[in-house]
């Protein structure tokens, strides 16, 4: 992306941010009953808002490992759902390392994670308070081993900084077809460098700062192609999970504490972006 570019979201958010605050003191919404209607964090229906998001991999580290993260405009994956276009991650999962890195890294994982979204004011964080479920539109393609190797991490504003809520991905088709997984808040897990944290905290959901999709094929033990059509992400609470018919995703490692076994530079993928 180009410097142009840059400055110009930069101060086309500044300018967003203004406008929202004004409003916000003009109707008075800060005395009024908080805003639970459904709302969209981030959607992928266009080149930017894929450029808007950065990837990474094992391969960058010595692994074996690659990924894409582009638009897909293929109608045989859009039409069901009536967009010109979605994002998608996808690439070659191997828990494989170059020979050099032997004993040093391991492989087996790959993620994409939103960018800094600067402002005059700081970093532009989101406000999830009001709201129950992290609600995803998307579709598993790719090797049907690697469907069950995805994580959703969300980073907050915390005076630790490692500090990162996890929850793993749960689908419940298996044709390559769209559908909405809804991630409760309260199933996330805390984690610290990796760690499940020994001390229970409440997630700080005033200051959203990061969401980041990982697929963690040393963890689950899957290799292969990997692909995840992602069309939006979205905030809603329980009357919406309802009217959609869907069940709650909800996360076995809130229960197992699965995330204590994962090798420490898989443990690492949301920290290195």
């Amino acid at each position: 992306m180009s410097r142009l570019a840059t400055w110009s979201k930069y101060w086309a958010r500044t300018g967003n941010l203004v406008r929202q605050n004004a409003s916000d003191m003009i109707h008075m919404r800060g005395t009024l009953a908080p805003d639970r209607s459904p709302r969209t964090l981030f959607s992928f229906n266009d080149i930017e808002s894929v450029r808007d998001w950065k990837m990474g991999c094992d391969g960058d580290m010595g692994g074996k490992s690659t990924v894409h993260f582009d638009l897909d405009t293929s109608p045989e994956h859009n039409a069901a759902i009536g967009k010109p276009a979605t994002g998608r991650f996808w690439g070659k999962m191997s828990t494989a390392v170059q020979p050099q890195f032997q004993g040093k890294t391991r492989g087996g994982w790959a993620g994409i994670q939103n960018k800094k979204r600067g402002t005059l004011f700081g970093e532009l964080m989101e406000e999830i308070e009001f709201h129950d479920y992290l609600a995803l539109r998307v579709r598993a393609g790719g090797d049907p081993d690697t469907r069950a190797a995805y994580f959703v991490n969300l980073q907050t504003e915390s005076d630790i900084q490692a500090d990162i809520w996890q929850h793993r991905l749960l689908f419940r088709r298996k044709d390559n077809g769209w559908e909405d997984l809804y991630l409760p808040f309260n199933h996330f897990v805390r984690t610290n460098h990796g760690q499940i944290a020994a001390r229970r905290e409440i997630m700080n959901k005033s200051r959203l700062k990061s969401v980041n999709i990982a697929i963690l094929g040393g963890h689950c033990n899957a290799s292969g192609n990997y692909e995840l059509g992602i069309d939006s992400i979205r905030i809603v609470n329980e009357e919406d999970v309802k009217k959609d018919d869907a069940p709650p995703n909800k996360n076995p490692d809130n229960e197992k504490g699965d995330w204590e076994d994962l090798p420490d530079q898989e443990r690492l993928v949301i920290q290195r972006f």
